[in-house]
């Protein structure tokens, strides 16, 4: 069997872009969200613990940048199934040669494109359409306790949001600005 996604490497160590091969014809295509067996490397060794998906309903809506404290932290696997989002990771991985810094890609029902965010990553999107709907696959189900963010307007990230800024939720707009000493995200 072929493989069904590209695997491409980021700027970031970990950080990788799933290109989905969907197959079509004149009827539409049927395209691989998740296939355990092809991205078993990029998991070490874990299956998917939760799949969630969100609409977020107006243009330039800012969400995140979320992550989740050991012993809870997850790997997600990030696609867009309707609009087009500007997806953000930022490296939180102490001693990593790229800590805090950031990567975007464009992702949108069009381009077939997913983001595998790994362990130590803090994540988030902008949306550049309205009524974007997202899917994500996480190797960890949700743990309140182990939540954690970073201000999507800090300007230690200097994040270059492609629209004004909006519809942040308070408690993303709450997530205290990174302190000088701040240690990362040790896994």
């Amino acid at each position: 069997m072929s493989a069904r996604f590209d695997l491409i490497a980021t700027p970031l160590a970990g950080l990788v872009v799933v290109q989905r091969k969907p197959l079509g014809d004149t009827r539409g295509y049927l395209e691989r969200l998740y296939c355990a067996d092809e991205l078993a490397p990029l998991l070490g060794g874990r299956s998917v613990a939760q799949a969630n998906h969100t609409l977020t309903a107006r243009r330039g809506t800012v969400r995140g940048l979320h992550y989740q404290r050991p012993p809870h932290a997850e790997t997600k696997l990030v696609s867009c199934l309707r609009g087009e989002v500007y997806d953000v990771a930022v490296d939180l991985r102490p001693g990593s040669a790229t800590f805090l810094h950031w990567h975007a890609e464009l992702l949108s029902a069009d381009n077939h494109k997913a983001l595998l965010i790994p362990d130590g990553f803090a994540h988030g999107f902008q949306t550049l359409t309205d009524d974007c709907e997202m899917l994500y696959f996480h190797t960890a189900a949700y743990h309140a306790p182990a939540e954690a963010g970073l201000q999507p307007a800090d300007p230690r990230l200097a994040i270059a949001w492609p629209l004004p800024v909006a519809g942040v939720s308070p408690r993303d707009a709450d997530h205290p600005l990174l302190a000088p000493d701040f240690p990362g995200v040790t896994l």
